[in-house]
């Protein structure tokens, strides 16, 4: 175990949204956040999320995690972050991290701990009964249950007082899933920085640059595909779409995989075989995260989430309706909460657009479909998608249940 940082004081980088929404409590608040790494992914942003929320309003986080690339944004944040490998799944490892765990939560006088995925959940959950102190989980996803097996070890996650839920969509899998927790489910919506995902704010050079660092044309269409390369994601789908849009000869047009490749599986590979043998390189870049990203937005004319597997309200997604962008998402990757789409809605209310998971055939007409609108009907498809981001996933909302959650916890311990 390694203390990595500890920041005094809020960082530069925190907008003007990070502002206090309320009295500070008399007595602050310390929550220990188990994560299994700080590198990118829901979870990943969200302990980072969780940190600036406590910081900001006089209280304090413990993130444990593996570490990685976003350690200094969380010490920026005012965390203090503790390397320990929670991202284990092996039981002695699980077992270790319980006592380590236990001794963090004595030592920094925490009063709830937050566990954001299922492997530091076991160690958090041991240790917080150990300890004495209210347990709560975030549900990020619909977590795939091929067995019993794999029922049980997810089942770590309902087993706090509270289960968050990021979005009805995943909050109505729990409760199906797991009926006893039905009564301890709470939705608490992404939070997402308005301020920075601004489309006024990002001038024509942010948005050449980053196109630039693409390798794409001034004139051809980018359409950007969210989400870190894993199976999980459904980059594939994307894919034997691109070879559809080809094969119908559909020009100008390149689809750009910004996510993360965490390295961890084959997928990565297997997803380029695949490109190479439909003979879409020349359409495809997979180009990893951006440095800009409410510029990366901007560049493209449509935003895809083609995930196979239930997500929540994916932050990319927000996001990416925050910059007013349209987005065409799976029915597992986006519910009717976050995007509004025919024939769900009228034309003149869509925010979207929506295809079965996994379904190439139903991508590629909806990318045919907003390709060939009008550029006025997409600006207004992306202005309603920012209106409605605003209208529902507002930070201080998020922040305000975060924080009234915690209040509600620490008083249960009292």
């Amino acid at each position: 175990m390694a203390i990595i940082s500890t920041a005094a004081h809020c960082a530069d980088e925190m907008s003007c949204s990070d502002a206090p929404i309320g009295p500070v409590a008399a007595r602050a608040l310390v929550v220990l956040i188990a994560v299994p790494t700080i590198e990118a992914g829901a979870a990943d942003q969200g302990a980072l999320e969780l940190a600036r929320i406590l910081r900001v309003n006089g209280h304090h986080a413990v993130v444990v995690s593996n570490g990685g690339r976003l350690e200094p944004s969380l010490a920026a944040s005012g965390a203090e972050s503790i390397r320990l490998d929670v991202a284990s799944r092996s039981p002695l490892a699980i077992l270790h991290n319980a006592f380590v765990l236990k001794r963090v939560i004595a030592q920094r006088r925490c009063v709830v701990v937050h566990a954001l995925a299922r492997a530091p959940a076991w160690s958090a959950l041991i240790a917080a009964r150990m300890a004495g102190v209210p347990f709560v989980t975030t549900w990020y996803n619909g977590f795939r249950e091929q067995n019993v097996f794999k029922h049980f070890y997810n089942g770590v996650m309902v087993r706090g007082e509270r289960v968050i839920a990021v979005s009805d969509h995943i909050a109505d899998a729990i409760a199906a899933r797991y009926s006893s927790a039905s009564g301890r489910i709470v939705v608490v919506p992404a939070r997402i920085d308005f301020g920075v995902f601004d489309p006024a704010l990002v001038t024509p050079q942010r948005v050449a640059a980053v196109r630039s660092g693409w390798d794409i044309a001034a004139d051809t269409r980018a359409i950007v595909v969210i989400g870190r390369i894993l199976r999980r994601k459904g980059h594939h789908v994307v894919v034997r779409a691109a070879q559809r849009l080809k094969e119908m000869g559909l020009r100008n047009f390149n689809f750009v995989f910004v996510g993360e490749d965490p390295g961890r599986s084959s997928y990565a590979g297997e997803l380029w075989d695949l490109v190479l043998a439909t003979r879409t390189s020349d359409v495809i870049r997979i180009v990893g995260p951006p440095d800009d990203l409410p510029a990366a937005y901007s560049a493209a004319i449509a935003v895809v989430s083609p995930a196979i597997q239930l997500e929540g309200s994916q932050r990319s997604v927000l996001e990416a309706m925050a910059m007013a962008r349209p987005v065409i998402a799976s029915d597992l990757a986006a519910g009717s909460e976050t995007i509004l789409a025919p024939p769900g809605v009228a034309e003149d209310r869509m925010t979207g657009l929506t295809f079965r998971s996994g379904d190439d055939r139903e991508l590629a007409a909806a990318l045919i479909r907003l390709l060939s609108a009008p550029e006025s009907t997409r600006l207004a498809v992306g202005r309603r998608g920012r209106e409605r981001a605003i209208a529902q996933f507002a930070a201080a909302d998020a922040a305000t249940h975060m924080l009234a959650l915690y209040g509600e916890l620490a008083r249960l311990r009292a």
